[in-house]
């Protein structure tokens, strides 16, 4: 029998399979979805405890959006599926966060005198601003994105 710990011998498959690369958890684009994500629950857990509980599901629609991604890039998924346009999905993913979330926060914090409910607010500002850094890093990939696929077409246009 050989020894299961011999050099060059690949790790049995199990968690580390499915946990995110430390690469990927190092970018900015993994640390933003990550704080996303966080924040997300944390903003639906206040608003479950709050009296403004009718905002609760912004936030875990945004919890599980940030999480797929999350793993979608993680895993690299972008990579594998070119039919899904993944920049402009997670730019209009950040882009209407940040207005959601600006909005509920404006309505929680004005409307509701309750604890929970200005924590909740406090957190869905900080949301904002982790959404709207996010969606202004994504458009500029988003730019480049297009760019590069425009260059394409062009150039299948002068070859025929």
């Amino acid at each position: 029998m050989e020894d299961p710990e011999a050099e060059g011998a690949a790790p049995p498959p199990g968690l580390s399979s499915v946990l995110p690369s430390r690469e990927f958890l190092l970018s900015r684009k993994g640390q933003l979805l990550l704080a996303e994500s966080v924040l997300s629950f944390i903003i639906f857990i206040c608003y479950i405890a709050s009296l403004a509980a009718s905002f609760m599901m912004a936030p875990l629609l945004e919890f599980l959006l940030a999480l797929f991604l999350f793993f979608a890039y993680a895993s690299k998924l972008n990579e594998k599926f070119k039919g899904v346009h993944w920049p402009l999905t997670d730019f209009l993913r950040c882009v209407t966060a940040a207005i959601i979330y600006f909005a509920i926060s404006i309505a929680a914090v004005s409307k509701y005198s309750d604890g929970a409910s200005k924590a909740a607010g406090v957190f869905g500002f900080a949301a904002t601003i982790a959404f709207a850094f996010d969606f202004y890093i994504t458009f500029n990939d988003l730019v480049t994105f297009l760019k590069q696929g425009s260059s394409d077409s062009h150039e299948g246009c002068k070859t025929q």
